[in-house]
C-alpha cells in the first residue's frame, strides 16, 4: 500500500524564535492595551458611600463608559452627558464641602448649561428657554422615583460649560446645592452598567 501520509515538518529555530517573539510581543502589548481602554474607553468604579441611595450601594461594582467624553476632547467640544444621566466627576470644587478635593464622585446630572435651578419647599425646578415657567426633572424622568425630596434651598445659574450634579439620596449628598455647578471638563465618564453584586446588575 502507498502511504499517503503528509511528513513531519520540521520546527526550524528560526519558528522557535519567531513563536517566542510573538508570544512576548503579546505579554508587553496587553498592559499597553488595558490601559488605553481605561484611560479612554470604559473603566471599573467602586461605589463609596449612601449619596446614590437607593440607585446605588456602598461597595456596588460599575462600569463607566468614557469614549464619548475621549471622543469630545478630540473634536474639541465639550462634553455634556444628558438630564438624568449617572456620571462620574473629578472636581477641585469638592474641598468647599469638606471632602478630598483629589476624590471622584459619582451623581447625577440635574442641569444642564444655560438652565437656572431652584431650591425651595423641598422640590427641585429647573428653568431655562423651552421651560420658562420651569419643570421638575422628578417628576417628568424615570429616576425621579428615587428622590424623596430636596433640602438646601437655593438658586443657582448653571454656565456655558457647566452642569449642576445632585445625589438621588438628597438629605446624604454632598453636591452641586452646596459646591455649586460642575465644570463638564471634570466629567470623567457615564454609569452604563452595574455588574456586582449579580443579583442587582443592571444597565443604565
Amino acid at each position: 500500500m502507498q502511504d499517503t501520509s503528509k511528513p513531519n515538518i520540521p520546527i526550524t529555530n528560526t519558528s522557535r524564535r519567531t513563536g517566542v517573539g510573538s508570544t512576548i510581543g503579546i505579554l508587553l502589548l496587553a498592559p499597553l492595551i488595558a490601559v488605553f481602554l481605561t484611560a479612554f474607553v470604559f473603566q471599573s468604579y467602586q461605589v463609596s458611600g449612601q449619596s446614590m441611595e437607593p440607585t446605588l450601594h456602598n461597595d456596588d461594582r460599575l462600569v463607566i463608559w468614557k469614549l464619548a467624553r475621549t471622543w469630545s476632547r478630540i473634536t474639541g467640544n465639550a462634553y455634556v452627558p444628558s438630564r438624568g444621566d449617572v456620571v462620574i466627576v473629578k472636581t477641585t470644587e469638592l474641598a468647599k464641602a469638606g471632602l478630598n478635593p483629589n476624590e471622584q464622585i459619582i451623581k447625577r446630572v440635574i442641569g444642564l448649561p444655560g438652565d437656572r435651578v431652584v431650591v425651595k419647599d423641598n422640590a427641585l425646578t429647573v428653568y431655562n428657554t423651552s421651560y420658562p415657567n420651569g419643570f421638575q426633572p422628578e417628576k417628568t424622568l424615570p429616576y425621579g422615583e428615587a428622590i424623596q425630596g430636596t433640602n438646601n434651598n437655593g438658586e443657582w445659574v448653571v454656565g456655558r460649560n457647566e452642569l449642576f450634579v445632585c445625589g438621588d439620596n438628597r438629605y446624604n449628598s454632598a453636591d452641586s446645592r452646596i459646591f455649586g455647578p460642575v465644570s463638564t471638563n471634570d466629567v470623567l465618564g457615564k454609569l452604563v452598567i452595574r455588574v456586582l453584586p449579580a443579583q442587582d446588575a443592571k444597565t443604565f
